[in-house]
Order: C-alpha cells, then structure tokens, then sequence
C-alpha cells in the first residue's frame, strides 16, 4: 500500500510544505520571510503573523507541484518543536485541523530529528546514498549544535553538544560584531573564501569530553574587534576577509575536533553532517579532508535540505507512520525538548 505524507514545518521563520509519497521527495515548498534582515535577527511575534499568512498557500502550492490531491493524503507530519512557540502553534493549528478534517492521522516530529533524517528523502532519477546504521551525525544549526549516534530512523543518542551557544549563532554573531548583515553565516563564509585563515589565531575553549562551547569565543572576539579598532578605525574594513577566514577557521576546526574524537571512541566511521550550518562550504570542505584522513564515509545533504524544510518533516512522518506512532487532538507545541 502507498504511503502519501503531507509534511508542515514551521518553527522559525520559513514556512514550509512537502509531500512525500514512499519515502519519494514529490513537492517541497518554501515561504521565506526577508522582514527579520531589519532588525538583525529572528523576531517572534513577526514571525508567527507571516506563518499565519503564508501557511494555506503554501500547502496549497505543494500539494498542486506534487499533483496530490487532499484526498490522497495518508497522514499529516508536523513540527512539533523545538522552535519558536509563536511559530509552532501556526503549524501545529494547522496540522490538527487538515487532520481533524480528513480524517487521517496525525504525527508530531521533533525538528532536530528531521534534521538528520534528511539523509533519508529519496528523489526520483537521483542516485539517493544513504548512510548505514549506526552512523554519526553533527547537527550543526543557529540553535543546536550535537554529535548523535543514529542507530535507527527513530532511534538517536546524543553523545555531545554545547554547553551554551550553537556553532550557527557563533557565526551570526560575529558577523553581526564587524557590521554584516543577518544572517551572518552565509555573508562569512562566501567572504572566507577570499581570506587568509591563519590571518588571525583565535582561542578555542577546552571543555571536557565530547561538548562545546562558543560563548567564549565569541566574547573574545568581540574584544579583539574592539583593541584593534582603537589602534587602527579602518582595522575591520582593511581586514575583513581575512577576519572572516579567521573566525570560520576556528569555528570548523572545533566541531571537527570533537567529531574527530567522537568517531575513535565510538569506531563508527560513516559520518553525516546536517542542519543550517552544513550548508558551509569550510564545513564540508574540513569533512571531506578529514574524511581521507580517517577513512570515513561521509554524507553532506543538498544545499536546499540544510535548512529548516518540510521534507525532513514529512519523511520523519512518513517513517513514523510505518511505526503507528500517532499524536492526538491535545497535542500542544514543546519550544525545547530532546530526542
């Protein structure tokens, strides 16, 4: 029997819709919302009112890209949390009532496990390689940033992660102490590329085990901003690529530190990569290089499935409605919760 899921993800501030039909990617829409580059950062209260707006045409436009008609639904997958409250209760509002109307189950989906099953959304005329359990993944966003063991689709262990702040908002911050636009990990990045990595040596945190820790580096960066515009006003912009290329550089280089470590103690040695900041070019780079190294086998998702997307919902639906595992009518938003 077909399995036809409509995905809804909607814990930040894109509003997204995807059918998934087998396991296959048919449809994967997405609404952004540019009025946050105001303000320099995600505003909540703005975020829910687009999703308010952008939600029925956008599971209208991939329902009609997949040529899925309602009827033909199976189950409705959405995200659940974690995210932004505001933002979840417009897709979880929504999810209820297609539901409720269609009579047809419904799923919650934690977001950071879709992150990593994204490894897992087949396409049609695409070769389609999927890790092998168990395998480690770095899930590496704006918000998170963890090395998980992944010994099912459903099955996951988190066996480190920061302490305080995410890899993602390391990079948005600093782009935001040298005057760069939100958000500030992509202009870095394409920036590095005309840089000098060793321009500039940055301390890296020493925490115990397999965690991390970025608060500190962006403190410290901050800092060194400020001493070095006091000798010099024009130091950022003499030296801003090479700053860039400084600050990724450390950046990478911690969370492949860990992941390095994390691959030895555990001896698995395929190794996945997911969420916002897998879009990196350093990042994917540094895995590859390390990939040679270790003699790992890696998997880098597509541009389009590193950030916040439906289809990661709807095949983690889609998986979980194999397993009969269906939320009810009561079911409410969580904004932070674990696997």
């Amino acid at each position: 029997m077909s399995i036809t899921i409509l995905g809804i993800e909607s814990s930040c501030d894109d509003t997204s819709a995807a059918v998934i039909k087998d396991g296959f990617l048919l449809s994967n829409y997405i609404a952004n919302q540019d009025v946050h580059k105001a303000y320099g950062g995600v505003v909540p209260e703005l975020a829910s009112r687009a999703h308010q707006q952008n939600i029925i045409p956008v599971v209208d436009q991939a329902l009609k890209k997949a040529s899925v008609s309602k009827e033909e639904i199976n189950a409705v997958a959405f995200t659940r949390g974690p995210g932004l409250l505001g933002s979840l209760l417009v897709g979880t509002s929504f999810a209820k009532s297609f539901a409720l109307a269609m009579k047809i189950p419904l799923v919650e989906v934690n977001h950071l496990q879709a992150h990593i099953l994204v490894h897992f959304i087949k396409q049609l005329e695409k070769e389609n390689k999927q890790p092998n359990f168990p395998f480690l993944c770095l899930l590496v966003s704006g918000g998170h940033t963890q090395i998980v063991v992944v010994k099912d689709y459903l099955k996951m262990e988190i066996i480190g992660q920061t302490i305080d702040d995410a890899a993602g908002e390391a990079f948005d911050k600093c782009a935001k102490v040298i005057g760069l636009p939100y958000p500030g990990g992509p202009v870095i990045d394409k920036k590095a590329k005309l840089g000098n990595n060793k321009a500039f040596v940055f301390n890296k945190p020493k925490i115990k085990e397999l965690d991390y820790s970025f608060s500190g580096l962006k403190t410290s960066f901050l800092y060194f901003i400020r001493d070095e515009i006091k000798k010099d006003n024009d130091f950022v912009k003499k030296n801003m690529n090479d700053l860039c290329a400084s600050i990724q550089y450390t950046i990478i280089d911690i969370l492949m530190e860990k992941l390095v470590r994390a691959s030895k103690q555990t001896g698995i040695k395929q190794i996945a990569v997911a969420g916002g900041v897998s879009a990196n070019s350093g990042l994917r780079d540094a895995l590859t290089h390390q990939a040679k190294i270790n003699h790992w086998e890696t998997y880098i998702p597509e541009f389009n499935f590193t950030t916040d997307n439906a289809a990661m919902i709807g095949i983690t639906g889609y998986y979980k409605y194999q397993n009969k595992e269906f939320a009810t009518q009561d079911i409410a938003p969580i904004a932070r919760f674990a696997y």
